[in-house]
């Protein structure tokens, strides 16, 4: 039974937090919808300041925010609530959008769901070795949405790109 367990786990670990980069997933989803920009809420301030405080702790650049990466995530984070799932469903068309819009050269995410502070989100992308090579990555830009679904559980899309 115990083992049966820890494999559910592992499985839910493996399906709820992988990162995207720009090497995969390619989808024809329709950036045209007018792009919102919502104020930032204090959990997302705190992920934002917690990455730039681990980046600096490692020696590395600190990343500025973006609007359009902002807007990028929420529309993602909302989407995912839409269908009650988390995924990286329609990356290549954020990652599109991006480089056409904000002159990206390089786009990854993190996505997540379920966490209930910032310190829990970042620990546990820091805890995986692809979103933490995300956290640490050649990037210059970054932004969060973080969004409660209607079973009062938090999706987060994380957003990095470099310019």
């Amino acid at each position: 039974m115990r083992k049966a367990t820890n494999l559910l786990m592992v499985i839910c670990f493996a399906v709820f937090f992988t990162s995207c980069s720009t090497d995969n997933l390619e989808d024809n989803f329709d950036n045209t919808k007018a792009l919102v920009i919502p104020e930032s809420k204090p959990i997302e301030i705190k992920i934002l300041e917690l990455i730039n405080q681990h980046r600096i702790s490692i020696g590395l650049n600190v990343l500025e925010n973006h609007d359009l990466i902002k807007g990028q995530a929420y529309s993602h984070t909302d989407y995912m609530i839409d269908i009650n799932e988390v995924n990286h469903d329609f990356f290549y068309s954020r990652k599109s959008y991006l480089v056409n819009n904000a002159d990206a050269t390089r786009v990854s995410e993190n996505v997540a769901y379920g966490y209930t502070s910032a310190e829990s989100v970042v620990n546990a992308w820091l805890n995986s070795d692809g979103h933490r090579g995300n956290i640490e990555g050649d990037f210059t830009n970054f932004e969060i949405s973080a969004e409660l679904g209607e079973n009062n559980k938090w999706y987060f899309t994380n957003i990095f790109m470099k310019k």
